[in-house]
């Protein structure tokens, strides 16, 4: 089959575009559009990941709860994990559904184990206790590909299980990455507030590697959420053998020829 014909994009979207009223209806048109642009190419079409920190950030602050965040990862202690289930796999998640409906789609909402696409288990990435923060190991993209070859627009929320089937907190950035992989992706689209990222004149860099990357966190230009985002659509690069792309939901004109920060498996052509 030819690239064309193995066309997929994930494309992951965050809190930041789920809170602005003005602009989520736009974007979320723009994703639709170049779902059916990929699908009439002969392609696969799209998965759509989405966050959801601010809404978290919310109910805890309803609920009189202090939430950590450490190098761009939520402190997930047991307590905290039913709360945040609510909220990510349940009003957040359930919004987006019906305002893709209502532009037109056919969504369908999954979590990371649903039909076996992703197994995970509590994280060891960190030097410290994270809590119920989950990574994905592996998977199965059975499930994708059957709603997709159905016209369907696959819809995820970060939220996975351990083999005990307890709840796991799975950053959003890590699932697009991993899902990447397993689906065997041709593109990952980071879709964030910014225009990409940045550099300390705060000028878009538009091609990082890992080696540039880390660089840029050493030396202090990038940092808090972007560290989590940089290392994960890196390690999706790699994993999938695709280009990562950081851009904004800010930016007009179709998603396909907006511009961004490019992460390559391999080394940078342009820093």
């Amino acid at each position: 089959m030819s690239r064309v014909m193995n066309s997929l994009t994930i494309v992951k979207v965050g809190g930041a575009l789920l809170d602005n009223a003005s602009a989520y209806a736009s974007t979320f048109s723009a994703i639709i559009a170049l779902h059916e642009e990929i699908r009439a190419s002969g392609g696969f079409g799209v998965v759509l990941v989405h966050g959801g920190g601010a809404a978290v950030d919310r109910q805890f602050a309803r609920l009189g709860v202090e939430s950590e965040k450490r190098d761009g990862i939520r402190i997930t202690p047991a307590e905290h994990i039913d709360d945040l289930v609510s909220v990510l796999a349940g009003s957040v998640h359930q919004r987006l559904l019906g305002l893709l409906h209502a532009l037109g789609a056919r969504p369908v909402g999954l979590s990371l184990a649903d039909g076996g696409l992703c197994d995970c288990r509590v994280t060891t990435r960190f030097p410290f206790d994270a809590g119920l923060v989950g990574e994905v190991v592996d998977g199965d993209a059975s499930v994708l590909r059957t709603l997709l070859h159905a016209g369907f627009l696959p819809v995820l929320n970060s939220i996975g299980l351990d083999r005990d089937g307890t709840p796991l907190n799975v950053n959003a950035d890590d699932a697009a990455s991993a899902i990447a992989r397993i689906a065997q992706a041709t593109e990952v689209l980071l879709l964030t507030d910014v225009a990409g990222v940045l550099d300390a004149s705060h000028a878009v860099i538009p091609q990082l590697d890992g080696r540039l990357i880390e660089e840029l966190i050493a030396n202090g230009t990038v940092r808090g959420g972007m560290t989590a985002k940089l290392r994960a659509a890196h390690e999706a690069a790699v994993a999938a053998g695709c280009p990562v792309r950081i851009a904004s939901w800010k930016a007009h004109g179709p998603l396909s020829s907006c511009a961004g920060t490019s992460i390559t498996p391999g080394v940078a052509l342009i820093a």
